[in-house]
C-alpha cells in the first residue's frame, strides 16, 4: 500500500468509528450538562427555601413553624405574616416555573416532589390557603391551577 492509500484507509477508520463515537461522547456530555442545570437549579430554589425558613425564625411570634392556631394577632403581626407568605408563594412559583413540566425526567419528576411536599406543608394551613386567591393575584395561570388544587387536596385531607 501506498502512503496515499493509507490517508485514504485512515480517513474511512475515522469517518466510520470516530464520528460516531464523538457524536455519542457529545450527547452524554450535553445530557450531562442538562442534569447538573437541573441540580443547580433545585440547589439555588432549595437555597432561598432555606433562607425563608430564617425568615420564618426571625419571626418567631408569628407561629409559622408550628400547625396554624387561632391566636389573637396585631396588625402588625398579620402584615409580616402576609408579607413572608407572598414571599413563599412567589418562591413557590418559582419553583413551579424553572422545574414543573408536564413530562419530566424521572430525575426532574424526584426534584419536583421535595417542591409538591412543600407546597402541601403549607397548604394544610388555613391561614395560608385563606390568603392564597390574595396572594394569586397576578401570578401564572398554571402555577395558580397547581396550587389551588393541592390545597384543595390539603383542604379535604383535614376534614375531621
Amino acid at each position: 500500500m501506498t502512503w496515499m492509500e493509507w490517508l485514504e484507509a485512515l480517513s474511512y477508520l475515522v469517518t466510520v468509528i470516530g464520528l460516531p463515537v464523538a457524536i455519542l461522547i457529545f450527547v452524554y456530555e450535553q445530557r450531562k450538562e442538562r442534569q447538573n442545570e437541573e441540580y443547580e437549579i433545585y440547589q439555588r430554589l432549595s437555597d432561598e427555601y432555606g433562607n425563608f425558613l430564617k425568615l420564618v425564625l426571625e419571626n418567631a411570634d408569628l407561629n409559622l413553624s408550628r400547625p396554624y392556631t387561632t391566636e389573637k394577632m396585631t396588625e402588625e403581626q398579620t402584615e409580616r405574616k402576609r408579607v413572608l407568605f407572598a414571599l413563599l408563594v412567589a418562591l413557590f412559583e418559582r419553583a413551579f416555573i424553572m422545574v414543573y413540566e408536564e413530562e419530566m425526567s424521572r430525575q426532574r419528576r424526584r426534584l419536583w416532589a421535595s417542591w409538591e411536599d412543600y407546597m402541601g406543608e403549607w397548604c394544610r394551613r388555613e391561614d395560608f390557603r385563606n390568603l392564597l386567591p390574595e396572594l394569586l393575584q397576578g401570578e401564572d395561570p398554571d402555577f395558580c391551577s397547581h396550587i389551588v388544587s393541592i390545597a384543595e387536596r390539603e383542604r379535604v385531607a383535614m376534614r375531621p
